[in-house]
């Protein structure tokens, strides 16, 4: 007996951390400094708690991000989503999300006023239309 236990039994599986059973592309490290940060609410937090705040903060804005985008793509009769039509419309995503460029987005639309000529009364007639 070598104490080894039993010879013909099977290998153990390789161990496997949570971050990577869950699946996560958003560090759990990251996350767990932002749980124990100063003037938050707990002193100690477990191991299991910044896995699933990295869950979270990686699936709420992609699917929310795609919610929009497919309403903006059916919207303009378009079959594909592309990053220009990624609207920041939602307040939250909008807040999550408010420095950050799109490659490929473009810029929103917009003509100022000021490089406009001026309208007179009699051109502002012929627009309105009848």
């Amino acid at each position: 007996m070598s104490g080894r236990g039993k010879q013909g039994g099977q290998a153990r599986a390789k161990a496997k951390s949570r971050p990577s059973r869950a699946g996560l592309q958003f560090p759990r490290g990251r996350a767990h400094r932002l749980l124990l940060r100063e003037g938050s609410s707990a002193e100690r937090v477990g191991a299991g708690a910044p896995v699933h705040l990295a869950a979270v903060l990686q699936e709420y804005p992609a699917a929310e991000t795609l919610e929009l985008a497919g309403h903006a793509a059916r919207d303009n009769k378009k079959t594909r989503v592309l990053p220009r039509r990624l609207h920041r419309d939602d307040e939250e995503l909008n807040r999550l999300l408010g420095k950050v460029t799109t490659a490929q987005g473009g810029v929103l639309p917009h003509i100022q006023a000021v490089p406009l000529p001026k309208r007179t009364g009699s051109q502002k007639a012929k627009g309105k239309g009848p």
